[in-house]
């Protein structure tokens, strides 16, 4: 299969399972007992997530696993990208330095690039730590990028799909995932750091 050219119906699945992710988390707003979030969609139910495997810039596997003990913030892009993916991987650096020192751990700060034909490991390490060493930097093959994206209610298309010349439109919001590794919310823009910070601890205070 030429993943290149199928990538446009595949994304369209994607985008059926993030358009239904934002509907669930709507419904959590309509709810009694939603809580009182400042930018998350939180879904009624946290939704179990498939195990993955991406690949680090040090050539270490990134599993489910490493997102179980704590509570994780994750975002997708490449390092090509103009303006929304330095623009939210400076939030992270910013969300680092301003965490609580009575919050308990930092949130896990991931960054999948969904540009694997560009993004080599050497690029992505340099890139995410050039906002914080904090940040993890992962990719993959389409064809493990793209379940783990639809996943997690994103999406991403490379424009055009064929030539070397191209950009990749992709998902602007954070996805927050538990210690359960458990879908739990989404963040859309525009991110503030407060905001978020303010609805992790409160998630993690309600045991989402």
């Amino acid at each position: 299969m030429n993943t290149a050219r199928s990538l446009p119906w595949l994304i369209a699945a994607a985008a059926l399972a993030g358009a239904l992710g934002l509907f669930l988390g709507q419904r959590w707003y309509a709810a009694d007992d939603a809580p009182a979030t400042r930018a998350a969609l939180v879904y009624p139910v946290p939704r179990a997530l498939e195990d993955f495997a991406l690949q680090r810039p040090d050539g270490s596997a990134l599993t489910l696993a490493d997102w179980r003990g704590r509570w994780n913030l994750v975002f997708i892009g490449f390092t090509h990208c103009p303006d929304v993916c330095p623009q939210t991987l400076a939030v992270f650096r910013d969300l680092e330095r301003a965490w609580p020192a009575d919050a308990g751990a930092l949130p896990g700060l991931y960054f999948v690039s969904v540009d694997p034909e560009r993004d080599e490991p050497a690029l992505l390490a340099d890139y995410a730590r050039y906002f914080s060493p904090t940040i993890v930097a992962a990719t993959a093959g389409h064809e493990a990028l793209l379940p783990f994206t639809r996943q997690l209610g994103m999406i991403y298309l490379r424009d055009p799909p064929e030539g070397e010349d191209y950009t990749v439109d992709h998902s602007a919001h954070l996805a927050i995932v538990d210690p359960d590794g458990r879908l739990v919310a989404l963040v859309r823009p525009p991110l503030r750091v407060d905001a978020i910070v303010h609805d992790l601890r409160l998630l993690a205070g309600r045991g989402a």
